[in-house]
């Protein structure tokens, strides 16, 4: 395949494809459809697909933005220099302006405004540009999606690259292929992610350049870096811990699931928090930790599920949690030492 007018070179994150995409002349949809692709030099996230149908086609479909990512889209998305609103309840939201649009050839996308409800950050986004580029190549049509200040170092990385694969591979492919996309709307999540961060559990992450490993067994470690008596074994699966802070906080934790390098989860089997009306709000929540490698850093996603908005306890909670993951368990996992934050 023929890349000559990207001097920068595209490369295949997960195995050597550039090689098997030179060899492979036929079709390559499932192979795109499968793949994240990275901009070699920029880090940038990038994804592409391959389809039976025209440029026209495709850009049509690509300037349906309702028809592929929200049904919410408010403003228009055609036209150079149109603007559109985009929402997803309170966990997303964006305004889009249109700063190229060459019929069936290519789309440019300036985010202009961006908030995230599961970020430090909350405009992470803000002056990205997003670029839809067709060529025509042979009998098919290749789309190359690239976001421009989408990179690793995001806190929203993960979750992001998650959601674009989502919606370009299979949202916009189906409805480039068969007429109908997969958007999401109004209590219709696409993506995992979505559904877990609706509506709006407590949610934070972060990057570190240490191993699976080493973060996974900081993260085990639960007396290094979460600060209070902590009674029982926290590091095996089926284990049960307790946690008190003074007479504030008391909780009581099953480790419930347990994948070395990947992911740990905690089931609240009974709490007790003193400074709020319904003492057992943490009770039947789940604690979850996931650990993924990602372009030779290790990100790591904490998720507080129960942990919502709408509870008393959500913003002391929200906040102490803050302090715990953000501060001290990163400083555990990149110094060797906890941080007293309370």
């Amino acid at each position: 395949m023929n890349y000559r007018e990207n001097p920068k070179g595209i490369h295949f994150i997960e195995g050597d494809l550039g090689k098997e995409l030179k060899k492979f002349r036929g079709s390559i949809s499932e192979i795109c459809k499968s793949k994240i692709i990275e901009n070699m030099t920029t880090k940038d996230f990038a994804t592409m697909i391959e389809v039976d149908q025209s440029p026209k086609e495709v850009f049509n479909a690509i300037i349906n933005v309702r028809g592929w990512w929200s049904e919410e889209i408010e403003g228009g998305t055609e036209k150079l220099n149109d603007e559109f609103d985009y929402h997803y309840q309170d966990v997303h939201r964006s305004k889009m302006k249109l700063i190229e649009v060459i019929p069936d050839k290519k789309v440019v996308w300036l985010v202009m405004d961006n908030y995230f409800s599961f970020t430090k950050d909350k405009s992470e986004w803000t002056g990205n540009k997003i670029i839809f580029d067709i060529e025509k190549e042979k009998n098919k049509t290749l789309l190359r999606f690239t976001q421009i200040g989408l990179v690793p170092e995001y806190e929203c990385y993960d979750i992001c690259q998650n959601a674009w694969s989502t919606y370009i591979q299979k949202s916009l492919f189906s409805l480039i292929s068969t007429g109908t996309g997969n958007p999401n709307g109004k209590d219709k999540p696409q993506t995992e992610d979505e559904k877990k961060l609706s509506p709006s559990d407590y949610t934070t992450s972060f990057f570190v350049d240490q191993s699976p490993k080493e973060v996974f067994k900081a993260i085990n470690n639960v007396r290094g870096w979460w600060q209070g008596e902590i009674k029982g074994n926290t590091d095996k699966l089926n284990e049960e811990f307790s946690y008190k802070m003074e007479d504030m906080h008391f909780s009581n934790q099953k480790i419930i699931e347990f994948i070395p390098y990947e992911k740990v989860t905690w089931l609240v089997t009974d709490s007790k928090l003193s400074f709020i009306k319904d003492k057992k709000e943490w009770t039947g929540t789940k604690i979850i930790f996931e650990i993924k490698e990602l372009n030779r850093e290790t990100h790591i996603r904490f998720t507080h599920i129960g942990l919502l908005p709408k509870i008393e306890c959500f913003n002391a909670c929200s906040n102490a949690w803050d302090g715990l993951i953000k501060n001290s368990l990163y400083s555990l996992i990149t110094t060797g030492k906890g941080k007293n934050i309370f």
